[in-house]
């Protein structure tokens, strides 16, 4: 016998199974193996009626638990398996291949598919990167992804980047065991909820930056790049890419695409699409204000460029006239007016100054200095 088949042996006595009709069924049943769990199994729980059972549980321990029981699921949550490690829960769950494939190799779009009695829902998660001078800041908005697969009896949640747990999600549901009572369709409410939070969190983040923008790009002598607008618009796009997607599985979620999601469930998703609504309509303004801001920062460049022109212009205006005057007494002609005086020297340079300062007043009349 090998060691796993003889550590699933120990599992399994001990403990009276209970049936779904609340009888002893079996005098050998799966108890919660006393094994850390792995690096990419974050957390593993059975839930019945809303009540996590004690201790730690295996995969296939946890879901024969799940399946003897009334009103019990088993929630798995993984954290960036490779396809390996994630094959063997596929098979105990009955995970689509291409679903499975997905959720292993990640960067997909947030979208909703159907497996015969299996649902497949991917978000994309979103973390704001605070950085003391948005103006100097290569990167805002980092990404991840969050993938759940939802049955009758279990919810198996994968998850990618570092900033996307759901411990605290756990939790919450935990302390609220009469709507988790409701079963894994609750767990799929509560992981959008916690997304689409999350998303309402980086935008005012991500307001707060464009408003200190729009206030430097507006202030009188202010020196703005356009290329720190173009990072900023950037990193809306991205999170555009995150919102925009979500909002049609969420409406197909509340309108009852899926068995697996009770009347009583649907009406919590279409809280979450009215928050999602919001969420979309201010990175779409965060969009066209930045867009406004490019266009008002070329505009400050042009005008720029133009008072710079003008001021070389004058400049050179000013100093084409003493040029001009050396450049013709420079010739060496023997009759030339002037040559003989003795204050001839000094009547050229007073006409050169006064040339030069009243085309400096006028230049300056007309603001051009």
């Amino acid at each position: 016998m090998s060691k796993l088949s003889s550590i699933r042996a120990a599992a399994g006595s001990r403990v009276r199974m209970t049936g779904r009709n609340g009888r002893a069924v079996s005098d050998r049943t799966p108890i919660p193996l006393p094994v850390p769990l792995s690096a990419y199994v974050v957390d593993c729980g059975v839930y019945v009626t809303g009540r996590r059972l004690p201790g730690r549980w295996r995969y296939d321990a946890a879901i024969r638990e799940a399946r003897t029981r009334e009103d019990s699921f088993v929630w798995i949550g993984l954290h960036e398996p490779d396809l390996e490690q994630i094959n063997g829960i596929a098979e105990e769950f009955g995970l689509h291949e291409l679903a499975v494939e997905d959720a292993v190799h990640a960067h997909n779009r947030p979208k909703l598919e159907r497996y015969e009695d299996t649902l497949f829902a991917v978000f994309k998660t979103v973390c704001y990167v605070g950085h003391a001078e948005p103006t100097t800041a290569s990167e805002l908005v980092e990404t991840g992804e969050v993938m759940a697969f939802v049955g009758h009896d279990f919810v198996v949640t994968v998850r990618h980047g570092n900033h996307s747990g759901l411990r605290d999600v756990r939790m919450r549901l935990e302390d609220d065991p009469e709507h988790l009572a409701l079963g894994p369709a609750v767990v799929l409410h509560a992981i959008a909820d916690h997304v689409v939070d999350s998303y309402i969190e980086v935008t005012d983040a991500i307001e707060d930056d464009i408003d200190r923008m729009e206030a430097e790009v507006f202030e009188p002598r202010s020196v703005m790049d356009a290329e720190q607008i173009y990072v900023m618009k950037r990193e809306v796009l991205e999170l555009r890419r995150a919102v925009m997607p979500l909002a049609q599985p969420l409406r197909r979620l509340a309108e009852g695409y899926s068995s697996l999601v009770p009347h009583e469930v649907r009406s919590y998703f279409r809280d979450v699409d009215d928050h999602l609504v919001t969420v979309s309509e201010r990175v779409t303004g965060f969009d066209e204000l930045l867009t406004t801001l490019v266009n008002a920062v070329l505009a400050k460049i042009t005008m720029r460029q133009n008072n710079d022109m003008r001021k070389i212009t004058a400049y050179a205006a000013m100093i084409s006239v003493p040029t001009m005057i050396a450049g013709i007494y420079g010739m060496n002609f023997e009759y030339m007016p002037e040559l003989g005086w003795t204050y001839g020297y000094p009547a050229v340079l007073v006409v050169i100054a006064v040339t030069c300062a009243a085309l400096y007043r006028i230049f300056r009349r007309n603001r051009w200095l």
